[in-house]
């Protein structure tokens, strides 16, 4: 089987919420759809578009905006560009003109509810997230092409051939925890170091170190927005944002005027054990409040549980020595390869693996990180992870609604706090004493996703989302 290379800008994707796989996956489809219109030269001959939603993609994919994604990748907008501002006025507009600008460039008659169909019955065999784009030409010609979505933002094309042969020959190949620990061994350098090696291959060390503090500004910038933002979140569960109330709460009298004061702020709070573990908490809602908003987020490694690696790495930064670009550099190449470790094993996709594949693969990545950060071991990093996904193995993918809030958005704060405890775990245990290794909890994870049943797949069929009733407030 062919080494698969995952560079970290493919663990962390900016984008907008409130899902990565029912909702970046399918823009960044419907994107690439358009390109290979244009590859063919049938763009401009195009006179009408119908979609098809399968599965997971349609059970719940009006609770995560797949259809808003969809048309507003068809008409040329970019997620990690696109005013979050201007997505409902867009909307809006083509829903009530029922014309398109395919592309940015060619207009077409196009009526979302008659020309995006939920087949709710029907799941094509590859992935469960699957949406079929038809197109007719001028010339009475069908063009016919299905996209899936397999989780964390990443796509495939069907019939696409492995792009194995395209991609970097790196000089640290992993694709299992023990390749990690191997080349770890071999070298003598940490994770980030063999990590940022590979990166290498990609680009100039200086562009990785660049993205990766752009990655952080966005997390960042997330994370203090969704503290700041109050009110009713979207959907018609009327779920009210809490990160505010908290924030406000925690910091008292203390002022500030911008996001360094803030931290500052927060700083000088103490380190009161109930005040940081209040604050991680804050930290995890305010990103995936904003997520469920349609926010401008970080996949990390999905939208659902984007909240866990931010909050983690405010816990390092305001509280600990991660306010150093060092550090934060460190902390991303870390859980990004232990991210890539569990897409290789297992998945990273909730409609395959339910929600420890989410909230599970996250705690495990952040764990790992910041175990690094604190001066771990390579191998009680690796062992920070498996401590970390060992105790989510099993949890379900059951979203009311089809609303990527309820449980969601208070999951993120247990996956961060889980990911915490589970570093501080390996920072105080001998890793030769273990049982139970990284590898063989990703190969657990990937056994329980398959005995999963299916309604536990972000369906909506099961769990939570069937006992709840949909006019109930959370709190």
């Amino acid at each position: 089987m062919p080494h698969e290379a995952i560079s970290v800008f493919d663990m962390f994707k900016i984008g907008i919420g409130p899902s990565s796989s029912h909702t970046l996956g399918p823009w960044r489809a419907a994107q690439r759809f358009c390109r290979s219109l244009r590859d063919q030269q049938l763009l401009w001959d195009v006179v009408d578009i119908h979609i098809l939603l399968y599965g997971s993609l349609a059970k719940t994919g009006r609770g995560h905006g797949t259809d808003i994604a969809i048309q507003l990748g068809l008409g040329g907008d970019d997620p990690v560009s696109f005013e979050v501002n201007r997505i409902q006025s867009k909307i809006r507009h083509i829903q009530e003109s029922r014309k398109l600008q395919l592309d940015g460039s060619l207009e077409i008659d196009f009526d979302p509810s008659a020309d995006i169909e939920f087949l709710y019955s029907e799941t094509l065999p590859y992935h469960p997230n699957a949406v079929t784009f038809l197109a007719r030409t001028r010339g009475e010609r069908q063009i016919a092409e299905t996209y899936y979505s397999i989780g964390g933002g990443f796509v495939k094309k069907e019939g696409e051939e492995s792009t194995s042969g395209n991609q970097p020959d790196l000089p640290f190949p992993i694709d299992h925890a023990n390749d990690l620990l191997h080349w770890c061994r071999k070298t003598g350098m940490s994770v980030g170091e063999v990590v940022m090696e590979n990166e290498n291959c990609w680009r100039p060390e200086s562009e990785t170190r660049a993205g990766l503090l752009k990655i952080w500004e966005v997390m960042h910038a997330c994370t203090f927005r969704g503290c700041h933002e109050q009110g009713t979140l979207p959907g018609g569960l009327l779920v009210k944002r809490r990160a505010a109330e908290l924030n406000r709460k925690l910091l008292g009298s203390r002022t500030y005027s911008d996001e360094e004061g803030w931290i500052a702020a927060i700083r000088d709070g103490g380190k009161d054990f109930s005040y940081i573990l209040d604050w991680v908490s804050c930290f995890a809602l305010a990103v995936n409040e904003e997520n469920a908003s349609f926010g401008r987020v970080v996949t990390a490694p999905t939208n659902g549980a984007a909240g866990v690696i931010p909050a983690v790495l405010h816990y390092l930064v305001v509280f600990g020595e991660g306010h150093r670009a060092e550090k934060i550099i460190q902390f991303l190449l870390t859980a990004s390869e232990i991210g890539s470790i569990f897409k290789k094993g297992s998945t990273i996709s909730a409609a395959m693996g339910g929600c420890q594949a989410e909230i599970g693969v996250s705690s495990a990545m952040a764990a790992a990180a910041l175990t690094e950060c604190m001066g771990g071991t390579q191998r009680q990093v690796l062992m920070a992870a498996e401590i970390a996904m060992e105790h989510h193995l099993g949890l379900t993918c059951d979203p009311i609604g089809g609303l990527v809030q309820i449980p969601c958005i208070e999951r993120n704060t247990m996956g961060a706090i889980k990911a915490i405890t589970a570093s501080q775990l390996a920072l105080q245990s001998t890793p030769d004493f273990a049982k139970v290794s990284l590898d063989a909890v990703i190969k657990t994870m990937w056994d329980t996703a398959l005995d999963m049943n299916s309604k536990y797949k972000e369906t909506s069929d099961g769990g939570l989302a069937v006992h709840i009733p949909l006019s109930l407030p959370e709190c």
